[in-house]
């Protein structure tokens, strides 16, 4: 039996009962139908606020055209109703996995999110950095070396629990630390020599990396919308390079390196976080620690404690204490953007964490024209703009 009348307060007649003219809730019209005797049910009137359908849990009989089907029960027995506000459809039955992958997508998103605005902090006060104190290699080293320091604090104090690792973890993390190191080491010397915008317009060209390196050293094969996206990505590149007013070879190839070393990084992440009990937040961490202990050899011998103590010395005579900010700033939101990353890493597969980072770069390009005032040709723009369409048709193809 299903029952529905509009109205305002809620009021009931039936046969055998007083009209009640004061308002009733919804229990006290369940209570009333209960109470109903057991044959020959009297006619209803039900009003309320909201379309109230009353559904029974017993079979029923089909009556007379005059009269609605009656449910089918026994001596005594009452019929049992359910009801509910016009505006449900039902009760909805989600499976719990599917609530997990509602919840995984999530948790995705707001890594991206927050992986792309950490980010976007990080290149600003990044070159502020090196634009007063313009020693890459110093500073790459500060960002790292800041990033094993909080992660180390986190683990003595609890606040995040140290990994469980053994002699093969840390081998398996070493080409990881490697090409982490160059990778790092080389986008900063970029963004030490041209602007953000047009070192981030070079490393748009990743997924053209990430395609070659899969297909020569993992045997993939792609289909060919996928080969054909990265035409635009690489002519668009191409033409942001040499329409580039401030274009300096040294930030060219700083990109580039930094291309291919990051993709190479992905992929041995990827594979050495397969199968290991240790998070992307710790695995990171791992990786920061490692890179440092290579890096700092190499950035002492290349550019050396007496030339940072000069640069360090005219870099506070000429923006004063908010320099040490800077330094403080970069070097933190690097780690923090990097270890955001890595979680997103730990549930994605090494492509579509390149397209994401690639996606990324648009935020950082468009913030640092604004923020820097760098000029821009229309046909600087046009090239930065088909390079990220390349990567949108080739995050398309991919799907």
């Amino acid at each position: 039996m299903m029952s529905s009348v509009k109205c305002s307060p809620a009021t009931l007649s039936a046969g055998g009962f007083r009209r009640s003219t004061v308002g009733l809730n919804r229990s006290q019209i369940l209570v009333a139908l209960a109470s109903l005797p057991p044959s020959n049910p009297p006619a209803l009137s039900i009003s309320c606020r909201n379309p109230l359908y009353l559904t029974s849990l017993k079979p029923f009989e089909l009556g007379s055209p005059e009269s609605p089907p009656v449910p089918v029960r026994e001596q005594g027995d009452l019929t049992k109703c359910q009801a509910y506000e016009g505006e449900r459809v039902g009760v909805i039955h989600i499976s719990e996995e599917a609530r997990d992958d509602v919840a995984q997508k999530l948790r995705i998103g707001i890594y991206f999110a927050a992986w792309w605005a950490l980010n976007v902090v990080f290149n600003i006060y990044n070159k502020k950095v090196l634009n007063a104190f313009p020693f890459p290699w110093l500073t790459s080293t500060l960002s790292l070396a800041a990033g094993s320091l909080m992660m180390l604090v986190s683990w003595g104090s609890r606040v995040a629990d140290p990994p469980k690792t053994d002699l093969d973890f840390w081998k398996a993390l070493a080409p990881v630390a490697v090409a982490h190191t160059i990778g790092h080491v080389a986008a900063t010397v970029s963004m030490s020599k041209v602007a953000v915008s047009f070192t981030h317009i070079i490393k748009s060209g990743e997924p053209a990396f990430a395609v070659l390196v899969s297909r020569l050293f993992l045997g993939e094969t792609f289909p060919l919308p996928v080969y054909l996206s990265l035409m635009p990505i690489i002519g668009g590149c191409a033409l942001a390079a040499l329409t580039e007013l401030n274009f300096n070879m040294a930030g060219f190839m700083g990109a580039m390196i930094s291309n291919l070393a990051f993709v190479f990084r992905n992929i041995f992440s990827k594979k050495g976080m397969n199968g290991k009990s240790v998070s992307g937040m710790n695995y990171y961490a791992c990786l920061s620690m490692m890179s440092l202990l290579i890096l700092t050899p190499f950035a002492v011998a290349v550019e050396g404690p007496q030339v940072w103590a000069a640069g360090w010395q005219k870099a506070i005579s000429q923006i004063g204490p908010n320099f040490v900010w800077w330094v403080m700033a970069q070097s933190v939101f690097y780690h923090l953007y990097n270890q955001v990353s890595y979680m997103s890493l730990d549930e994605i597969s090494p492509l579509t964490f390149s397209i994401g980072n690639t996606m990324k770069r648009i935020s950082v390009i468009i913030s640092s024209i604004i923020i820097f005032r760098t000029p821009v040709q229309p046909i600087n723009g046009l090239g930065a703009a088909i390079a990220v369409l390349g990567t949108f048709l080739y995050s398309q193809a991919k799907q």
